[in-house]
């Protein structure tokens, strides 16, 4: 009995994606050595579909972006240009994966945007 059931995609013994079939008759499974008939796909039809934003959509997401809030964690820094405490930060690789990365920090007060190097 199989430990896994469902979508004929998967392999009904450990859950792996199965590969597609190919020219042999059957299909093995990568991982655990299932088999399954290649007959088992036959009728099978995958659809996919892509929307694409429209221009004026991406640029209106970007204006309430701007003025939504801001998130992310607040941590106990003082702003260089309004002087208040409390600034959000992200941090983004930008160089090298060797080197360290960088972390920007947005005041929450007057929304000024600094960035330091690690």
């Amino acid at each position: 009995m199989s430990c896994f059931g469902g979508d004929p995609n998967f392999c009904p013994e450990c859950g792996s994606i199965l590969p597609l079939p190919g020219i042999q008759d059957t299909v093995r499974c990568p991982r655990c050595s299932f088999c399954i008939p290649v007959t088992e796909f036959a009728g099978q039809e995958i659809c996919s579909t892509v929307i694409f934003n429209l221009v004026e959509q991406s640029s209106l997401a970007s204006e309430v972006q701007e003025d939504s809030q801001l998130k992310g964690p607040v941590i106990d820094r003082r702003c260089s240009r309004c002087n208040k405490e409390g600034m959000i930060y992200h941090t983004r690789q930008m160089r090298s994966a060797d080197e360290g990365q960088t972390v920007f920090f947005t005041c929450t007060h007057c929304r000024y945007q600094e960035k330091e190097d690690s």
